[in-house]
């Protein structure tokens, strides 16, 4: 009798991320269509997934995800297999491709310090993490006065610009610049722990 010897988890996985990278790598070469597709059907989801949690509204994360998978299809010849893996190389594009979007939403400075840290290796398992700190964000918006929680989320979800949420809410522009600068030091020094924002006004 012939003893199988069980594939584990983790080597199954790493198969599977290299079947991911080697089709990829195919494609740059060949843009095959059909290569396309079967990444695409793949890590869409995944991508999207990971681009929400960085703190981005569902709507926004779906456009952001459509132009990272045109990305790796523009972009594919820039992979390198040996250097990361398939998903590593798109998360990649994806959360760099969000930081973009958030400098010319003019997310706060907090958002931007912890995700520019350096080019990491970001993996399918890394998104849990960023779902944490994500809910920790919209906790600690959820806790700041009411006026400045409002021009956080019209400006960091909504997009608007400052002069947009100006005329909309009737109050000068200097006032949504002062209540965005002064949510966004709240935000960190919660993030930092420093500060409990529970009744602050």
């Amino acid at each position: 009798m012939v003893n199988v010897v069980p594939i584990r988890k983790n080597s199954m996985t790493a198969i599977q991320s290299k079947v991911w990278s080697a089709m990829l790598a195919e494609m740059a070469v060949t843009k095959d269509k059909s290569l396309y597709i079967q990444l695409y059907q793949h890590f869409a989801p995944k991508v999207k997934a990971y681009i929400t949690r960085l703190g981005v509204m569902e709507a926004t994360a779906e456009e952001l995800t459509q132009e990272a998978m045109l990305n790796m299809w523009r972009k594919s010849h820039l992979f390198q297999p040996e250097k990361s893996a398939a998903s590593t190389w798109l998360f990649t594009l994806a959360r760099n491709q969000s930081i973009d979007w958030m400098r010319k939403h003019k997310y706060p400075e907090y958002s931007l310090d912890n995700m520019q840290g350096g080019i990491e290796e970001v993996s399918e398992t890394d998104i849990g993490e960023q779902s944490v700190q994500s809910e920790r964000i919209a906790q600690a918006i959820s806790q700041l006065p009411e006026n400045q929680a409002l021009v956080v989320y019209m400006s960091f979800y909504e997009g608007r610009s400052h002069s947009e949420i100006a005329d909309r809410l009737m109050i000068p522009l200097g006032s949504v610049k002062s209540r965005i600068r002064l949510a966004a030091e709240k935000l960190k020094l919660t993030l930092r722990g420093e500060l409990s924002l529970g009744g602050e006004q």
